[in-house]
């Protein structure tokens, strides 16, 4: 067996960069032509000059009648001027034969080509055409209703320049001007090999230890994105051999090779060996101080990029964008991007590790502040680089540099936006998660309310309401003085929205002798004194993990540590073998098929700011929450209402 190694040279991450680009041709791959009606969405190889002016003839821009300007002056409604009307009615597509003389006019439709000796168009509204006299209400100006030809483009003009990726008005200029066909920058090819034993395609039916390639997929969505060709070459199991050949098969035709997974330096990586064996110059940077995308490796061979990825999804389409996304961009003649940066307040100390330089995942939430100056909330994503839904949720990200440990809550730090506009939420819910609460804020996303949910717990969520972070919190938060949930903690700037009942309890598989037919108390005491019985525990600052403590008292047995942030999580650890037990809500054991133990029914509730409580979010809210079809949906949800 081959030893475990380590990453004994990790490289800062813009020297990682220095060294890959050094080694790249990223010039852009050749040019084609390619029809108009393909050419959405592709770069110009070269400057674009009309052959024709644009319009081509004079053109009427009203439906009126074309006359010479100097015969309608002082025209009033009181004192019209007429004129002698001509027979010739002048449609669009037509060339006119009627020849304007002074003291003549003749009728013209909008687009119709305005005849010789006419210099302007006066409005069919002021005009009365009686039998052959017209008469003219108001007077124009001579050009008045008219574009002449050449005004909006003149033959010879470049309309469109290189390197301009073409949008739907681009291409819309280019048909104005004949255009069939324009000369564009060939895409870049980029292969796609996912890596691992793990590894299952979507569709195949799950088993243990198995994990769908969700880094396959959103890889070659982001490639084409950025204007790249898709290749994907499938599973590759981690066999040297086999992936060997499929690495330079694709290095016959492909520009860049991405491989996704097996970068770590584990007995089982075997991607990164198979690139080790890459000459001219191979392996340029093999672990980047970085988090996430440490184990990143970046290779070329003759110019072309060869990329391991790390395979946890976050680190993995982290250090794409980081890497890969500027070289693809080059490839395809696009250039470099600026990603847009706003400036956020940091929500909550945030803890990082020295020595990496840490690019922390934040969801934006507006604060209040000056009116005219809009102020934000950064408040950090967590869930780690194995989460699929990170990266997807993030608004942007923040840089903590290699030498910061600790960043307090309140600091000013500068977040580079994910897409290329910030678009906040009409309602912003920070708290405990709940499925009913997905239900709602599906229900919302519906009728046209688009809402950011950030699960931190029942008392981040209100804190973030007590300074005013978020439209509503959701809580369930048990006072031990009162045994009332959430109102004893409300103030002045608070206010309450009531929400729906939960029935909390402890989940286990059937069958299990520790638990069946016991009272909780009693399921508890022998959980606490039984060294093999596992527990999964609830994030601290959710109101179950207080109920949980309360429960405890004091004891911590085994599986404490582990912190899930939703009920789900909990019910899926214990039908997986992973845990024994938990706390979670009713309906979740039930859909898991899983036996429950019922605690302490308690309440969910929702609080908001007083301040915010006007915004329409907020009431589109309260409105779906009254309505009859709605509490019936929370029933069959399992909530009490």
């Amino acid at each position: 067996m081959r030893e475990q190694e380590q990453f004994l040279n990790v490289l800062d991450r813009d020297e990682a960069e220095r060294r890959f680009r050094a080694a790249l041709d990223c010039t852009p791959r050749g040019t084609e032509s390619i029809p108009l009606d393909a050419a959405l969405g592709r770069v110009l190889a070269a400057d674009v000059v009309s052959p024709v002016d644009v319009p081509s003839f004079d053109r009427s821009n009203v439906d009126g009648f074309a006359v010479i300007a100097e015969d309608t002056f002082g025209a009033t409604e009181e004192a019209p001027r007429t004129l002698t009307l001509e027979k010739e009615e002048i449609h669009t597509g037509v060339v006119p034969a009627t020849v304007i003389h002074p003291g003549s006019a003749a009728p013209i439709a909008t687009g119709g080509m305005v005849p010789r000796g006419a210099d302007a168009v006066v409005m069919m509204e002021y005009t009365d055409a009686r039998g052959s006299e017209l008469r003219v209400a108001r007077p124009v100006t001579a050009g008045s209703g008219i574009s002449f030809a050449g005004t909006d483009i003149t033959a010879g003009e470049t309309v469109l320049r290189a390197g301009r990726l073409l949008t739907s008005r681009d291409t819309g200029v280019l048909a104005a001007i004949g255009v069939a066909a324009v000369e564009v920058w060939r895409k870049p090819i980029v292969a796609i090999l996912s890596t691992g034993d793990e590894i299952i395609a979507p569709g195949e039916k799950m088993g243990p230890a198995k994990v769908y390639d969700s880094n396959g997929q959103v890889l070659a969505d982001a490639v084409q994105e950025l204007g790249g060709e898709v290749r994907r070459l499938g599973i590759v199991h981690d066999e040297i051999d086999a992936l060997r050949k499929r690495l330079h098969d694709a290095l016959e035709f492909a520009d860049v090779v991405l491989l996704s997974g097996g970068t770590s330096k584990g007995a089982g990586d075997i991607s990164y060996r198979v690139v080790e064996e890459l000459t001219d110059p191979g392996i340029v940077a093999h672990g980047v101080a970085l988090k996430p995308g440490k184990p990143i490796c970046l290779a070329a061979t003759h110019g072309k990029a060869v990329v391991v990825l790390p395979g946890f999804p976050t680190s993995a389409i982290f250090t794409f964008h980081e890497f890969v996304a500027p070289v693809i961009r080059l490839l395809g003649g696009r250039g470099a991007e600026k990603r847009a940066a706003v400036p956020a307040r940091l929500a909550v100390k945030v803890n990082s590790e020295i020595g990496r330089t840490e690019y922390l995942l934040v969801g934006l939430v507006e604060i209040p502040g000056a009116a005219a100056e809009k102020q934000l909330a950064a408040y950090p994503m967590g869930q780690g680089s194995g989460s699929v839904t990170t990266f997807s949720r993030a608004d942007g990200f923040a840089t903590i540099g290699r030498h910061e440990e600790i960043i307090q809550a309140g600091t000013l730090i500068n977040v580079q936006l994910l897409s290329r506009d910030l678009q906040l939420a009409d309602l912003v819910v920070i708290g405990s998660h709940c499925v009913a609460l997905d239900y709602l804020l599906g229900e919302l996303e519906r009728t046209g309310v688009r809402s950011k949910f950030l699960a931190v717990g029942s008392t981040a969520g209100l804190i973030a309401a007590k300074r005013g972070e978020c439209d509503l919190a959701g809580v369930h938060l048990l006072d031990p003085l009162t045994n009332q949930y959430n109102r004893p903690f409300l103030t002045p700037e608070l206010d309450l929205i009531p929400g729906y009942g939960r029935l909390q309890g402890i989940v286990f598989r059937r069958g299990d002798a520790r638990f069946e037919g016991r009272t909780a108390e009693d399921a508890i005491g022998n959980a606490i004194h039984d060294s093999t019985c596992v527990m999964v525990n609830r994030n601290q600052g959710s109101g179950t993990r207080v109920l949980i403590d309360r429960l405890l008292g004091g004891a911590k047995p085994r599986g404490y540590a582990v912190q899930p942030r939703n009920h789900n999580a909990v019910a899926a650890a214990v039908l997986q073998n992973r845990a024994d037990w938990g706390m979670t809500l009713d309906t979740i054991a039930c859909n898991a098929g899983l036996a429950f133990l019922p605690v302490q029914a308690e309440r969910y509730d929702f609080i908001t700011p007083v301040a915010r409580e006007n915004r329409p979010g907020v009431i589109a809210f309260r409105k779906l929450l009254e309505q009859a079809s709605t509490r019936e949906a929370l029933v069959r949800l399992g909530m009490q209402v």
